[in-house]
């Protein structure tokens, strides 16, 4: 049997793409198949170039006709798919009464960006605007504990005959978190894809009401869900939370450099310096620089950013946060006056970039049509 196009197609079609559901005669991965004699050449398009996918397809396509026709020369032309821009939502849903959106990063873990972010929302409440927090650490929620809400569920509401989930409130704070959904001692073990959409139903599908800031508290470093917030929401304006020490300061300029990308150009509002000094009750004017002096502060000025403020290293900011009563509540404190410092800082911060710059649009992530690698 001598082979024809019709037979090299009908043979093609028995090799799949790495979704196991589409062959790539039918997804069009063949453009064009010749056959002089005992030669056969196909152009092949395909969306990942790298040597070792392309090897990979060239093997399966030749196994499969050279197990038919013993002789056969076989040639493969590789041509890459255009990208194509596309956004993870529809630009259309937008959350019409939330003035303000703020997101809250760190580079790295354990620096304090969810105390950062349960005090500020309480110091803005306080000074009276409404606000709303999301807790978007999907493996590592804390912001229910920090407001004591952690046994709550949201409710469902009718809004214009859709039902609606309606944020926990405590503290004046309207707060949402996949910790309301999941048990204190059940870890989370998703894909990116799946904590998006998570994320995306905490935001769309619920029913925040009139807020004048919505604070997002991001999980540490930059990944999946930082981009799925962005790719979702029009952000502001963001904040990075660091201490002072060098090896979280390495990962805050990451932070810095995330938002400032061209592709994603979130306004960076300023960094915060946490766990800034010590001072001893027994030696109240005295300070201890644990973990480095003005690392923060030194940074946002290299970087050309603003610098928001000091918090410093107290023993009630960790125990308010454990019974879920954020130190900003108390009254004269040191604490309630550092991040009233902060707060205003961010709105004088925010009135200018909101004076200067349009509002930030949803980012747009370019993505691959065509074929994938073969199985």
């Amino acid at each position: 049997m001598k082979p024809s196009k019709d037979i090299i197609l009908s043979l093609l079609k028995t090799i799949y793409l790495e979704n196991g559901k589409n062959d790539i005669v039918s997804n069009k991965c063949i453009t064009n198949v010749i056959v002089f004699e005992n030669e056969v050449i196909i152009d092949l398009e395909i969306n990942n170039p790298t040597l070792q996918s392309k090897n990979k397809i060239k093997a399966s396509i030749n196994d499969v006709l050279k197990s038919k026709f013993n002789q056969i020369d076989v040639k493969v032309n590789f041509k890459i798919t255009k990208t194509t821009s596309k956004t993870i939502l529809n630009d259309s849903r937008v959350l019409e009464n939330v003035q303000n959106i703020i997101a809250v990063s760190s580079g790295k873990g354990g620096v304090g960006k969810s105390t950062v972010t349960a005090n500020l929302a309480i110091s803005l409440q306080k000074m009276g605007f409404s606000v709303g927090v999301l807790d978007a650490d999907i493996y590592g929620p804390s912001i229910p504990m920090m407001f004591d809400v952690v046994d709550k569920k949201p409710l469902a509401v009718n809004l214009n005959g859709k039902s609606k989930m309606k944020p926990i409130e405590n503290f004046g704070i309207k707060i949402l978190s996949i910790g309301f959904f999941t048990k204190m001692d059940q870890a989370v073990i998703w894909r990116g894809p799946m904590a998006s959409k998570a994320l995306n139903q905490m935001i769309f599908d619920s029913e925040w009401g009139n807020l004048d800031f919505l604070l997002i508290d991001l999980p540490p470093g930059t990944g999946d869900i930082h981009l799925s917030i962005m790719q979702a929401l029009p952000i502001s304006g963001s904040i990075v939370v660091s201490t002072p020490q060098n090896v979280a300061l390495i990962d805050a300029r990451k932070g810095v450099s995330m938002f400032k990308q061209e592709n994603i150009n979130v306004p960076v509002l300023g960094i915060i310096e946490n766990m800034a000094y010590f001072s001893p009750s027994e030696l109240p004017g005295k300070k201890y620089y644990l973990f480095g002096k003005e690392g923060a502060k030194n940074l946002s000025k290299d970087l050309g950013v603003p610098f928001l403020g000091e918090v410093p290293l107290v023993q009630s900011l960790r125990e308010a946060g454990d019974i879920g009563r954020p130190a900003a509540l108390q009254d004269e404190s040191e604490i309630k006056d550092a991040f009233n410092l902060i707060s205003k800082n961010m709105i004088s911060e925010l009135l200018l970039r909101n004076k200067k710059l349009p509002v930030t649009e949803v980012i747009k992530i370019k993505t691959m049509s065509g074929c994938s690698a073969i199985n």
